[in-house]
């Protein structure tokens, strides 16, 4: 068993809600191994510095994250697509201590495999930019905009994908183009959402 990492103990310690859940989960985890980190605000489990998996909770469910999960098999079928976009992330969520306890041998397994994908150096293969529809409002901001095709194509693959999930999430056209209108200029600027 891998030892506890000092730097990770406070979010154990701090946990109001499904402490008694992550320790159990923490212990399963550091059989398997895997490193201890604290990385995004949550435990991370590391494989030769790659990332294997996090210890995350949220109001109605506790789960395991693992960071290129699309990969793993699913015999079991938990694995969980957050959401539609999430490309290569998926979870095991848990609502209270017994499922843990339950499930500790098909855990592991999984974390095993997990480990074995990344030393195989397997790829999620992510959708470019281009696959994901874009909302008609931005499309004619493109077209209108001089220099903004151009500012747009230039910036990386994650960063188009950021602004395309950004622009097309509103229902209505009007919120659409209020955010389009927000942040041209940081598009014409190179900048990503979050930079």
């Amino acid at each position: 068993m891998n030892k506890t990492n000092p730097k990770v103990d406070f979010f154990f310690v701090k946990a109001e809600q499904w402490h008694e859940e992550y320790e159990k989960l923490r212990m399963i985890v550091l059989e398997c191994g895997l490193d201890e980190e604290f990385k995004w605000m949550h435990p991370c489990y590391t494989f030769e510095k790659s990332n294997i998996l996090i210890i995350h909770g949220f109001k109605e469910y506790c789960a395991i994250l693992f960071v290129k999960g699309a990969l793993l098999n699913d015999p079991n079928g938990i694995l969980i697509q957050q959401t539609e976009n999430v490309q290569a992330a998926r979870q095991i969520r848990f609502t209270n201590i017994q499922e843990i306890v339950e499930m500790e041998p098909i855990l592991k397994a999984y974390i095993l495999e997990a480990i074995e994908v990344e030393k195989a150096g397997l790829k999620v293969n992510y959708k470019k930019a281009t696959e994901f529809s874009m909302p008609e409002e931005f499309i004619n901001k493109l077209e209108e905009v001089p220099g903004l095709q151009d500012a747009f194509e230039a910036l990386t693959p994650g960063r188009q994908r950021a602004y395309i999930l950004y622009f097309s999430a509103p229902k209505q056209a009007k919120t659409r183009e209020s955010r389009i209108e927000k942040w041209m200029e940081q598009i014409l600027n190179g900048k990503g959402l979050n930079d």
